[in-house]
């Protein structure tokens, strides 16, 4: 159900409006009429966590309790979403922490001795010991890490993946061997957005390329509509068809975990407040950061953002069948973040802030700000898309180049050959995806140092391709020309001049909405 209550239209009374812009922020002036969509408040949490995961374990949905699956002898991997979630990096003891430790216990009891963990990071990239125990824990790190059982799982390490068929609509379905081959499949969620969890867990996190090129392709993307809605989207039937097949072959216990909106910690709390709210400490705050970021050199600013660890709070969890705990999931998940939105506008404005999910500890380059702005958060509907067809998206970001060596080689010759000679998804896709999804020295990477896989950008490029193929005109405020161009796009200095530039689109009244996000939004647009 949305939550009704948190749209404004500015108004001559209305303060300057925060908008994200990469490792900063500006105060911007809406032109009056501008229709605002705020986050929701927080919901709720859960007054005793560990109390609420072993009811959860202990009465799942749709499932014997954990306890009972659990016997001498068994095979059992424990597998859960690694570093891309959730946004930014949550304080610890991270909630996959606190529910692993549980079910250990549970199978130690049990008097399970084979267990594994693994990281389901499909074709991101590896993360470091350190990054694994700050999702595990120091215990559970200090009992498997050193013995080889806590791993990053390796889609090209074909000795250990297996094929378990193909669905009803050819498509194979080939996941990692030991989860594969386990009696017990433990999968440990946390569900940041409506993207997330459901057959997207296993059949994605754990699978191969073989696996993930029938659903990770411009042509599905481009079709898929919202992605947060997996009833409409065409990536989510495929991996539901996936997942389906799957439960042929193994026995999955799913846990899934939903969070409130506290994103920023102290003394950043303004950044989650409506503008009027601010006190005078968070406007004290606010400018001093403001001024701050403004000198500082690009070192510090990335250090200051990279280094926050959000106050996250558990809304609910629930385990068992993997759709049943996902019907669950998505209930929860649209109580907090639905907002009732009346019809569709001719401009989309949204920021575009520092962290993504494949940027963690690292730099947001213009592919991975493309895919932020024009994959996930045009996505963040139910319904249809907050702009009309043909109409314009405005967004904030420098498009610095930047790009990491370390984490994303293969982008770098994405961007300078690929996209040199065609923006096109479909294009690029057909063209190039083989090359480099097949390329020894991005697949060495991949394996042995912390890149992601030499197809990653393809798919971050085809995450843009909805919104490109639906609106007319892509305008980046503050962003360097030629790296816009580059991309497709157009560059503005100020929100004025966007308006301008796109006034042959949409006309020189053009009806506006801000999506002023983070927090997470999800627009209920009713046409």
């Amino acid at each position: 159900m949305s939550r009704p209550g948190f749209v404004l239209e500015v108004d001559d009374r209305t303060p300057p409006l925060i908008v994200h812009e990469g490792q900063g922020f500006r105060l911007e002036n809406f032109p009056l009429g501008t229709r605002v969509v705020y986050p929701p408040e927080s919901l709720p949490t859960v007054p005793d966590v560990d109390e609420a995961i072993r009811d959860a374990l202990l009465h799942p949905v749709d499932s014997e309790p954990l306890p009972a699956l659990l016997r001498a002898g068994m095979r059992l991997t424990i597998a859960f979403d690694d570093l891309s979630l959730p946004l930014p990096t949550m304080r610890k003891p991270d909630i996959r922490q606190r529910i692993i430790e549980q079910v250990l216990t549970m199978a130690a009891d049990a008097g399970v001795d084979d267990v594994e963990l693994v990281a389901a990071n499909a074709l991101h990239r590896r993360m470091t010991p350190a990054e694994l125990k700050h999702i595990v824990g120091e215990r559970v790190f200090r009992s498997f890490f050193p013995q080889g059982l806590l791993t990053n799982h390796d889609a090209e390490d074909h000795d250990n993946l297996l094929h378990i068929g193909m669905t009803e609509k050819g498509e194979d379905v080939e996941i990692n061997r030991r989860a594969a081959e386990s009696d017990l499949l433990v999968y440990v969620n946390v569900n940041l957005v409506a993207m997330d969890g459901g057959h997207k867990s296993v059949p994605i996190g754990l699978a191969s390329y073989k696996s993930l090129r029938h659903h990770h392709n411009a042509k599905t993307m481009v079709r898929s509509h919202s992605f947060m809605d997996h009833t409409k989207s065409h990536l989510h039937h495929s991996a539901w068809r996936m997942g389906r097949m799957l439960k042929d072959h193994l026995r999955i216990f799913q846990i899934e975990t939903t969070l409130d909106q506290e994103v920023f910690p102290s003394p950043y709390e303004f950044l989650m407040k409506r503008e009027w709210e601010w006190s005078l400490r968070d406007q004290a705050t606010m400018l001093a950061m403001k001024r701050g970021l403004a000198v500082a050199p690009d070192r510090l600013r990335h250090k200051l953002f990279h280094d926050l660890r959000a106050p996250y709070g558990l809304t609910g969890i629930n385990a068992g069948e993997t759709e049943a705990v996902h019907d669950r999931t998505i209930e929860m998940v649209h109580r907090q973040q639905l907002v009732e939105v009346q019809g569709q506008s001719d401009v989309l404005v949204m920021g575009v802030p520092y962290l993504g999910p494949y940027n963690v500890s690292s730099s947001l380059n213009p592919i991975l700000a493309t895919c932020l702005g024009l994959g996930y958060y045009f996505n963040s509907y139910r319904g249809a898309p907050v702009v009309r067809r043909g109409g314009a998206v405005i967004l904030y970001h420098p498009l610095n180049e930047g790009f990491n060596q370390l984490h994303h080689p293969s982008y770098v010759d994405f961007y300078e050959e690929v996209l040199a000679e065609s923006t096109d998804p479909v294009v690029v896709g057909e063209k190039y995806e083989q090359q480099f999804a097949t390329d020894p020295w991005y697949i060495h990477l991949y394996r042995t140092s912390h890149a992601y896989h030499g197809v990653h950008p393809f798919y971050m490029w085809y995450w843009a391709a909805h919104a490109m193929d639906h609106v007319d005109e892509v305008i980046w405020v503050g962003a360097d020309r030629r790296v816009a161009q580059r991309l497709g796009f157009r560059a503005a200095t100020t929100l004025a001049d966007a308006l301008e530039m796109a006034s042959g689109t949409v006309g020189t009244n053009p009806s506006i909405t801000y999506l002023h996000n983070p927090p997470q939004i999800l627009a209920d647009v009713r046409v």
